[in-house]
């Protein structure tokens, strides 16, 4: 039977204190999608309120949008799909063994305490799936307490935009929270590559995550790989 994926992509647009244009990585979507859709997997797309995910402009720019976002972004189809996203109550999280966080600045607003997508992770994570997020997606893990009441991330190896690539990207002022920090202070056992913007990815058990825009495929293959075992 196909493995089935649940992606997750935000729904804020704007930075929200210095009204500047955020939303989702696309190639933080794209680049898994590819891969998943070589495997032939079943994906789904869901976001906070449900409908339109919008995309960052600065991942849309030349250095930056590869061959895979470039034919996404080309693809009606996909962008169709974006544009209509579903809300978590549509949502049967016993469909999916995977569910996979994308980042984009956006997502620290609208990922972090959002009770039904907070009770889909508990559940797909309870049941044995794969807990998944890249770049700012961790986001949406920080405040996850499975049945015993813990932190789904107490005690776990995880990764994410670290601080100093926050710093390097000259967002730092722009944003309400230090995710890093957080991860900390919430007890992850937080890793970060040497080199800030290097592909970095973590797998802890059925948790994986991946730092940054650059790690999202190598985080999808991870994921694959750990399918393939089960």
């Amino acid at each position: 039977m196909s493995k089935s994926i649940l992606h997750v992509v935000t729904n804020v647009s704007r930075y929200k204190d210095v009204d500047e244009p955020t939303g989702l990585w696309l190639g933080e979507l794209t680049h898994a999608y590819d891969e998943f859709e070589k495997q032939g997997y079943i994906q789904d797309i869901v976001s906070p309120n449900g409908g339109k995910t919008p995309i960052e402009p600065k991942s849309l720019g030349a250095l930056v949008a590869d061959k895979s976002v470039k034919a996404r972004e080309d693809d009606q189809a996909f962008m169709t799909l974006l544009a209509n996203t579903h809300k978590p109550s549509d949502i049967n999280w016993q469909d999916y063994d995977v569910i996979y966080y994308t980042g984009g600045h956006g997502v620290m607003w609208d990922f972090l305490d959002n009770p039904e997508l907070q009770e889909i992770t508990k559940n797909i994570y309870e049941k044995g799936g794969i807990v998944s997020s890249v770049c700012h997606g961790y986001c949406g893990l920080l405040n996850v307490r499975l049945s015993n009441g813990k932190r789904l991330i107490d005690g776990k190896k995880l990764t994410g935009f670290a601080w100093s690539e926050e710093i390097l990207a000259g967002v730092a002022k722009k944003i309400p929270y230090n995710a890093e920090e957080l991860a900390k202070e919430y007890g992850a056992d937080y890793e970060k590559a040497l080199i800030p913007f290097a592909p970095h990815v973590v797998q802890d058990g059925n948790l994986i995550t991946g730092q940054n825009p650059f790690s999202a495929k190598k985080t999808a293959l991870e994921i694959i790989e750990a399918l393939e075992k089960t």
